[in-house]
């Protein structure tokens, strides 16, 4: 398994131009969001029992930063705690499943125009976790977080 420094520095060859960095400081986040909505949005089986999908992924996702690092583990913990309740907060208000689909889509679409104008393919379609690794680079912009 590649190392966090590496993943992250490999992450950031492609996000150079400061409007694809903006773009994706707002986007990434939101994508995630999204994706948690969306698995919250998949019928429940009985053997997750008060659980859903959104907790499976939200699990897996900060069992994968924990080996990635402890530190980055630390600030992913409340910030997919806090996506999570926001997520239950929307779907008391509004239809969870459209809001995640709309935020999503429009989240990518952004995502697409930055690396446009970047003049390079997003990360991930090299190695899919780095849609994973997404949200720590944003995350270390935000924080500034040391390797």
């Amino acid at each position: 398994m590649k190392t966090i420094k590496n993943m992250l520095d490999e992450y950031s060859e492609s996000h150079q131009n400061r409007t694809n960095q903006t773009i994706h400081k707002f986007a990434v986040p939101a994508i995630m969001f999204s994706i948690i909505g969306l698995f919250a949005c998949i019928p429940t089986p009985s053997f997750l029992g008060d659980g859903n999908w959104s907790m499976v992924f939200a699990g897996l996702s900060l069992v994968y930063y924990a080996l990635l690092s402890k530190k980055y583990f630390l600030v992913m913990l409340p910030t997919v705690i806090f996506m999570y309740i926001g997520n239950m907060f929307i779907s008391q208000n509004l239809d969870l499943l459209t809001f995640s689909i709309i935020v999503f889509l429009v989240s990518w679409a952004f995502q697409f125009w930055g690396h446009k104008l970047e003049g390079k393919k997003p990360s991930f379609f090299k190695d899919v976790f780095f849609l994973l690794i997404g949200p720590l680079w944003v995350a270390k912009a935000l924080f500034n977080i040391e390797d």
